[in-house]
């Protein structure tokens, strides 16, 4: 049974702690690696530079829209599948683990699954855009 009185802030729980994450996702990507560095890990996978661009904004954006409680059920699918990119793409091969060389599935697939929750339930408490 869901306690519809403290539903709508574990939701909130969720959409923030997901939108934090992407941002701090992207800040590494920016400061971290740099954004040539970025968009040469991308060229390294095959990937044109304007992906690693329309990625970066797709995080700094997708995160922020998560944070403010924006569109959160046309956010959280689109960065799932996000997420389910970076398991064909780059996750894969590495295995179950996280921890393994080149990092395993279970991080992003782990976002995957709470972000298509995060859809299926809406932006809950505090969001700008309540779902309806």
């Amino acid at each position: 049974m869901i306690d519809q009185s403290t539903a709508p802030y574990g939701v909130l729980l969720l959409r923030v702690s997901l939108g934090v994450m992407f941002l701090a996702h992207a800040a590494l990507k920016i400061f971290g690696f740099t954004i040539p560095g970025t968009v040469s890990y991308f060229a390294s996978l095959g990937q044109p530079a304007i992906v690693a661009y329309a990625v970066l904004a797709l995080e700094v954006l997708g995160g922020i829209g998560l944070i403010l409680g924006a569109y959160v059920r046309w956010v959280a699918p689109v960065l799932a599948l996000e997420m389910l990119g970076t398991i064909v793409l780059v996750h894969g091969a590495n295995g179950w683990v996280f921890s393994n060389k080149g990092g395993g599935w279970e991080y992003p697939a782990f976002c995957a699954a709470a972000l298509i929750a995060l859809a299926l339930l809406g932006g809950g408490a505090m969001a700008l855009r309540p779902a309806r």
